[in-house]
């Protein structure tokens, strides 16, 4: 068994008023770092190339002296250092921690990385939330509007106000997951543009828990997309994107955008984001299962298989709609499975930039999906380009597009990025032109 050092030169706010530091650095009861020492280096049994202790080390670390920082406290040099490769940065105490370290495969969001690290614990600990259950009989089924993985969709009617509604009714899923959906949903009820949960209810001999939902007299996006105008496109996206920035500034990542989950009322210009199911709090050095997101819209890091990633899974996503909107091909990336998903992105983004990414986060293709990837240069966009389509391409389109579709997740425009882009000027315009005559 040999050790890892881990060290990370920052300077953090730490509390020094009534305990040691020591004292205060034990609270966090970190069992993988026994050894303390003035600068607070930090030892670690690990196995030979294991990467994920260091990672998993680094990532509790973050989180607890991001949680210091936010707290304000005094200044204390922090020092991590990963094989011995040392990374330097100086930072506003305050400042997210967001060091690259070259030997290793962490990554970190860009924006809001520690809003649950400041938070209280019930804000994000969904395991244990206490469900308050609503009268089932206040609502009726009118008719079956869809059905997903874990649910089955209806329109419903409140009996005691007579308004519409969807009823969402959960197939039998870990209660961990239901929580983790009505949790996430009552913390971003309000929202901008993010479907608003009414109650929640339950059959009282099967225990079948639904979810009561605002009705969106939507239309279907394969009837809808292809008669929306260029100014229609950036409106919407630009609606997705409030949802978005609002979600991850809360601290959530949707991850299971994609047209099916965008309900679009184009009579009213009313979009909302819906079905929070796969839906999961954002905790910094924290690895999340890769098997989220519909196939088409699965970003590079899920079909690498790197576990660290972050919101920007949710702009990869909306970069595959908006691709497929603007180009009026849809899904834009068409695989087949898992692996072809990735062969189908090289061919388009070339398969030097893949590489690249593969050895920035030090991670490797399986061989026999290696193999199937090949060479590929990159596709210029203007090759998407037709006679059906041109109409909705513009410079600032491409330029959007270019910014979102990047294999590395922390060169893609974030959510509030995105928003300040040229492609929305006229819409921002028209927004504030609104605002001012209200």
């Amino acid at each position: 068994m040999r050790f890892a050092r881990a060290r990370l030169t920052e300077v953090f706010m730490v509390r020094s008023r009534s305990m040691p530091t020591q004292n205060i650095l034990r609270m966090a009861d970190l069992q993988h770092c026994p050894i303390w020492s003035s600068d607070v280096e930090i030892k670690s049994p690990m196995e030979k190339g294991s990467e994920k202790e260091l990672n998993f080390i680094r990532g509790i670390w973050h989180t607890f002296l991001q949680h210091l920082v936010a707290l304000k406290y005094q200044t204390l040099p922090i020092v991590f250092e990963f094989h011995c490769n040392v990374a330097e940065r100086s930072a506003d105490p305050r400042a997210a921690v967001s060091s690259e370290i070259s030997a290793s495969a962490m990554s970190k969001a860009r924006v809001y990385s520690d809003v649950n690290v400041v938070r209280p614990r019930e804000y994000w600990d969904y395991e244990n939330l206490t469900v308050q259950w609503g009268d089932q009989d206040d609502y009726e089924v009118v008719r079956k509007v869809g059905r997903g993985k874990y649910s089955e969709v209806f329109e419903g009617i409140n009996v005691n106000s007579n308004e519409r509604c969807i009823i969402k009714i959960l197939k039998p899923v870990k209660k961990k997951k239901i929580k983790r959906e009505i949790k996430i949903l009552q913390n971003l009820c309000g929202g901008p543009n993010v479907v608003k949960l009414l109650d929640i209810v339950r059959d009282q001999h099967s225990k079948t828990p639904s979810l009561i939902f605002e009705f969106v007299n939507s239309t279907d996006f394969k009837v809808l997309y292809p008669t929306l105008t260029d100014y229609d496109i950036r409106y919407y996206i630009y609606e997705l994107l409030k949802a978005l920035d609002f979600c991850h500034s809360q601290g959530i990542m949707h991850r299971d955008v994609k047209p099916h989950n965008v309900m679009i009322d184009h009579e009213l210009r009313k979009l909302r984001l819906i079905d929070w199911g796969l839906a999961e709090f954002y905790h910094p050095g924290k690895e999340y299962n890769v098997r989220v997101a519909s196939r088409y819209f699965k970003g590079p890091e899920l079909l690498v298989d790197l576990q660290d990633y972050d919101y920007s899974l949710d702009m990869w996503s909306l970069g595959c709609m908006f691709a497929g909107m603007i180009f009026r091909k849809e899904p834009f990336f068409y695989g087949h499975d898992n692996q072809d998903q990735l062969v189908k992105i090289a061919r388009v983004l070339g398969t030097d930039e893949l590489n690249a990414y593969l050895h920035k986060y030090r991670l490797e293709l399986d061989p026999q999906l290696e193999a199937l990837v090949g060479r590929h240069s990159r596709k210029p966009w203007s090759k998407f380009v037709n006679a059906d389509n041109q109409h909705l391409i513009s410079p600032e389109a491409i330029d959007f597009l270019d910014k979102l579709l990047r294999y590395d997740h922390q060169d893609r425009l974030t959510a509030k990025e995105a928003m300040a882009h040229p492609y929305f000027l006229q819409v921002r315009a028209a927004e504030n032109s609104r605002a001012r005559t209200q």
